[in-house]
């Protein structure tokens, strides 16, 4: 049996540690859509639960749902939800909108251009039964 030649290190003799690259040249961390949609959905049901006075109708609200497009460092969100009633609609959408923006760019370090609402129901806090004419 021969000895086998003992291997050289990776980086030279006498180098220990690896060469650092500037930070331009090592990569970057790609996001993809789907999850940033995920984080702008999640944000916008927190942003519900906080945000809004109507603390009856959260039982009844469906989930909301988000679809994002990234691109360059930014990112455009869309969401689709049930909105509690009554309630000033304008305000809380606002709020709704500028709690998903500041949380989706904290989380991913995109710039959030647009959060767009599509708001598929009104849902009473009190529910029907007390309106009905008897």
């Amino acid at each position: 049996m021969t000895p086998q030649p003992e291997a050289a290190p990776l980086w030279g003799a006498a180098a220990s540690t690896p060469p650092v690259l500037p930070a331009a040249e090592r990569g970057a961390t790609v996001i993809p859509d789907k999850v940033v949609a995920r984080i702008a959905a999640r944000a916008a049901k927190e942003a519900l639960a906080t945000h809004t006075d109507t603390a009856g109708a959260h039982a009844k609200l469906a989930g909301p749902r988000a679809s994002a497009t990234i691109g360059s460092g930014t990112a455009r969100l869309g969401l689709t939800l049930d909105l509690p009633y009554p309630a000033d609609l304008a305000g809380v959408s606002r709020r709704l909108q500028d709690y998903v923006s500041e949380r989706v760019a904290h989380l991913t370090g995109m710039r959030v251009t647009e959060v767009t609402l599509a708001i598929e129901h009104l849902i009473p806090a009190d529910g029907l039964e007390r309106r009905r004419v008897q």
